[in-house]
Parts: C-alpha cells; structure tokens; sequence
C-alpha cells in the first residue's frame, strides 16, 4: 500500500514494549533522500546498515513489497535471526502473473509521463479500492501526499522483480534461508495471495504459516502486534525488530531494559 495507507506506526508501538523497534522511510518516501538512478540493492544496503547500526540480534518484518525486500536482505546478512512476512504478492496463477505485468507495464508509461495522479488511481484500482473511495480521494489533502509517492510504486515492483522478470516466485532463491520465518495472510485477502504465500512457505524450509481471520490486505496493528510479538519472543532473546514495510522517517524506539535482552 502507498505509506499514508499504512498502519506500522501503531504495530511498531505496540512491540515496543518489548523489543527495540526501528521503522524507517524507505527511498523516495517521508524524509529518505531518492539518489538517482534507483537499483533495488540500495534498498537492501539501507536495511544492512540499520541492521548494524542497531547491533545484537534482529528479526525483520515486510508486507507486501516490503516481505519480498526482507527476504531479499535474509539472504545476505548474517544478523537477520528471524523473518516475518505479510503477504508478499508473488503469484503461480497464469492469468494473475499477466494481469500484473499489465499494471507493470501501464504504471511505467505513467510515471514516464510524469502523470502521478493517474498512476496512483491505477495503483488503488489494482489492489481492489473501490472507485467512489478512489474519487473522494481525490478531494482530500492526501491525495497530493499519494501522487508525490507515486514513483516509488515503480520501486516496488522492482524490489519483487530482483530474480526474475515477473511475478511468480523465486522459490529457489530462498531455499538456503534456514532461519525461523512466518508467514502471514489476512482471511479476507484474495485466494492467490493464500497460495502465494503457501508457495513460499514450501520454499523456506523453517517456516509456518498463518491466517488472520478477518484481515484484508492492509492488516489492523491490534490482529498484527500479539502474533508478531509471539514469534518475535518465541526461542530465545531478540533485540531489535526492523520492519521492512514502514514508509517513515528512521526511528529506534527502545524497549524496556529488563525485557530486552542483546546477543553475546
């Protein structure tokens, strides 16, 4: 989702109770610069350099794009304990693979066209908002705050393309990541989503799967934080929890010092 339609904030509140949580702005969005020309691998130094500024152990959570850009940063560094994931949006579905490369393809002439309004309407349309919520708005301050964001929907994209040049997944890329995973789709999330991750769950040879029954997409802090901060607690000590997905400004809120322990 476009980062003013994202709930972090309040699930990273939630687990800093517990853990030292560190949201951040990704390139492109809120105060993060957007050095050109964009190569997904940047995105993946940012994350390492959190991960080392933040020290001890660390587990990171992404949804959507974000899941495919922790995935991505699991396999190189070394720190990275632990995976969280909410629904990454690859896809073995044919007819789902080729409608994606079609909003690839038409969100691309938008933004070359530089009409960031239409590419953030194509954007909403695509992930299932309905066209009256689309129109109102449009009438509200926000959606100037949306179409100066729409360029950073190509970085998505280019984040979920890094192995290959479509939509369906990797599975092999990921067959080496042998830390605990969880992976998370919302009840009320489409049927190919479900598989998706399903798919991704054969893939990676430690992880489970779970379904938040009631959840569509764009996940409630209160149903994400209590399965989060149980997995994240689960086996031993954790110190900090980088989530991947967050569209803010860098920030590390600490957790309780008895209740946190760093890794020797």
């Amino acid at each position: 989702m476009l980062p003013p339609l994202r709930p972090e904030r309040a699930t990273a509140k939630r687990l800093a109770g517990r853990f030292t949580v560190i949201t951040y702005d990704r390139r492109g969005r809120g105060e993060s610069g957007d050095n050109q020309p964009y190569a997904p691998e940047r995105e993946i130094e940012d994350l390492e350099a959190l991960i080392d500024h933040a020290g001890g152990t660390t587990a990171l959570y992404g949804s959507s794009s974000g899941a495919a850009l922790a995935l991505e940063t699991a396999r190189r560094h070394e720190d990275v304990e632990k995976l969280a994931l909410y629904e990454a949006p690859f896809s073995e579905e044919p007819l789902r693979v080729s409608e994606h490369d079609k909003y690839a393809t038409e969100l691309a002439a938008l933004l070359a066209a530089d009409r960031r309004g239409n590419a953030a309407r194509l954007f909403l349309a695509t992930v299932g908002v309905p066209a009256p919520v689309i129109a109102l708005m449009r009438l509200l301050p926000m959606w100037s705050k949306l179409k100066a964001l729409a360029p950073t929907l190509a970085y998505d994209e280019a984040v979920l393309r890094l192995a290959r040049s479509d939509l369906r997944l990797p599975a092999e890329r990921w067959q080496t990541l042998t830390i605990p995973s969880l992976c998370l789709v919302g009840g009320d999330s489409p049927e190919w989503i479900h598989e998706g991750m399903r798919a991704l769950v054969q893939a990676l040879p430690t992880a489970e799967f779970r379904t938040l029954q009631g959840q569509p997409h764009a996940v409630k802090p209160t149903a994400l934080a209590p399965v989060l901060e149980e997995f994240f607690a689960r086996d031993g000590a954790l110190a900090n929890v980088l989530d991947c997905g967050a569209a803010r400004r860098a920030s590390i809120t600490p957790s309780s010092p008895e209740r946190t322990t760093k890794a020797a």
